[in-house]
């Protein structure tokens, strides 16, 4: 049975924040975090990408996860989702993406460098062994 297509909404300038990130380091994936609290305000995290070889994978600091999730307990929210780009692909989950998540129960965001003009962005949820595209709104506040 096919599961249900979900929608996520993000503040517009929440989204404006991550393809900022993305666009500063263009030749390697950016990643970080996004905090969601009950009231639904949302923050970004940009956390330091420190694989020895960043232009085709990520892996996030520890230090500065740590303190992104000690941050994010200070403002009363919980992992809501994990950001990362692709330089020079389209923003689906690589295999490597799909088998190192190890968060199963938050959304995962890629951004795809690798467009001409404005730039690609999608929201997946993981599904057992997979991810799932869902639908991505943009909210103004």
């Amino acid at each position: 049975m096919p599961a249900s297509r979900q929608t996520l909404a993000l503040p517009r300038p929440l989204v404006n924040k991550i393809l900022a990130h993305a666009q500063k380091t263009p030749d390697i994936e950016v990643c970080g975090l996004i905090g969601s609290s009950s009231s639904r305000v949302k923050d970004y995290y940009p956390i330091k990408n420190i694989s020895n070889n960043p232009s085709s994978r990520f892996s996030m600091d520890a230090p500065q996860q740590i303190q992104a999730m000690k941050e994010m307990r200070g403002k009363q929210q919980t992992l809501f989702a994990i950001v990362h780009s692709h330089p020079t692909s389209v923003a689906v989950p690589s295999l490597l993406d799909i088998k190192e998540n190890t968060y199963k129960d938050v959304f995962y965001i890629i951004i795809s460098l690798n467009t001409k003009g404005v730039l690609e962005m999608r929201a997946y949820s993981p599904q057992k062994d997979d991810m799932v595209e869902i639908e991505l709104l943009l909210e103004n506040s």
